[in-house]
C-alpha cells in the first residue's frame, strides 16, 4: 500500500495526571465539543494515535488520550512493542490473558470519562479503544457516562485457544450491565476489525453481538489476498496506521463512519 498513515505530535495538547479507580496516570487534552476518550493501542500515545486524536479534535469534540503504557510521542518499532507487551502481560491492571476478567485498569478509565462528561457539553461521552484497549472501551460503558463505544481491533485477552478467542474483553457481570443499558438508555456500540485479524479474531465479535443485539454494529474490512483496498492479511490497526487520505480509501471510510457515529450519540 503507498502512502502513510496520518500522524501528529502532541502540540498544543495540555498535560496532566489524572487519579481514580486507584490508579494515576498522566491525561493528555484537547479541543472542544462533546467529549471522547482516546484509549491508545500498544505501544502507547504514538504518531499514528495522535493523528486520530487531532483528526477527532478537528471534528469537533473534546479529546482525552489516556497514558497508561508506553512513552508518549515515541514512535513505534519491533522492539518498543515488544518491551511495552512484555509489561503489559505480568501486570495485574490489564491481566492480559485472564478470560471473564474485570481488569482494574477500567476503573480508571471509567474515571476519566465521568470526569470528562461533567465539563463538556452533549448527552454523553464516547470511549475508543483500539487493539489491546479494544474492550476497555466497553467496559467503561458501565457508567451513565458513557453512551457510545468504539471498539476497533479488541486484541485482549490475546486470544490463546478457543475460549480466549470467544472472550469479549470484559467480564460477565460487566456485559450485564452494558446489555441492559444498551436495552434501555440509548448507549450503541461500534466494531471494528480486518477480515483476516487472527489477534482480533471474529468470534469475540460474535460474543459482543449475541449480547448486544441491535446496539452493536460492525465494520468488517476485506484484508483477504486481493483485497481491493491492498491491505496486508496482516493489517491490524483499522483507525489508525492502515489509515491513508486517498478519496475512497476503506480505512479512511471507515474513520468517517466512526466520527459520524459518535456525533449521533453525543450530540443532543
Amino acid at each position: 500500500m503507498t502512502g502513510a498513515a496520518p500522524t501528529s505530535t502532541l502540540d498544543g495538547w495540555v498535560r496532566s495526571p489524572f487519579s481514580g479507580g486507584g490508579s494515576t496516570y498522566d491525561c493528555y487534552e484537547k479541543g472542544s465539543g462533546p467529549g471522547v476518550v482516546l484509549i491508545p493501542e500498544l505501544p502507547g500515545i504514538t504518531p499514528e494515535v495522535l493523528g486520530l486524536a487531532e483528526h477527532l479534535v478537528g471534528e469537533g469534540f473534546t479529546v482525552v488520550v489516556p497514558s497508561p503504557f508506553g512513552v508518549p510521542e515515541k514512535e513505534s518499532s519491533p522492539g518498543y512493542v515488544a518491551r511495552t507487551l512484555a509489561r503489559i502481560c505480568v501486570s495485574s491492571e490489564f491481566r492480559a490473558f485472564a478470560v471473564n476478567a474485570k481488569r482494574p485498569i477500567a476503573g480508571f478509565l471509567r474515571a476519566v470519562a465521568a470526569d470528562l462528561n461533567a465539563r463538556t457539553p452533549g448527552t454523553g461521552v464516547g470511549v475508543i479503544g483500539m487493539c489491546f484497549t479494544g474492550g476497555f472501551a466497553l467496559a467503561t460503558a458501565v457508567d451513565d457516562a458513557v453512551l457510545a463505544s468504539v471498539v476497533s481491533q479488541p486484541a485482549a485477552p490475546f486470544p490463546l485457544g478457543k475460549a480466549r478467542q470467544a472472550d469479549p474483553g470484559l467480564s460477565d457481570g460487566e456485559l450485564d450491565q452494558v446489555a441492559a443499558r444498551a436495552a434501555t438508555s440509548g448507549f450503541c456500540a461500534l466494531g471494528l476489525r480486518f477480515s483476516e485479524d487472527g489477534n482480533s479474531p471474529r468470534p469475540r465479535f460474535d460474543s459482543l453481538a449475541r449480547r448486544l443485539g441491535d446496539a452493536f454494529d460492525v465494520i468488517e474490512l476485506d484484508s483477504s489476498p486481493g483485497n481491493p483496498g491492498g491491505f496486508s492479511p496482516r493489517a491490524h490497526s483499522v483507525l489508525t496506521s492502515e489509515v491513508r487520505d486517498i478519496p475512497g480509501h476503506p480505512a479512511l471510510l471507515a474513520r468517517a463512519r466512526v466520527v459520524a457515529f459518535l456525533h449521533k450519540q453525543l450530540t443532543p
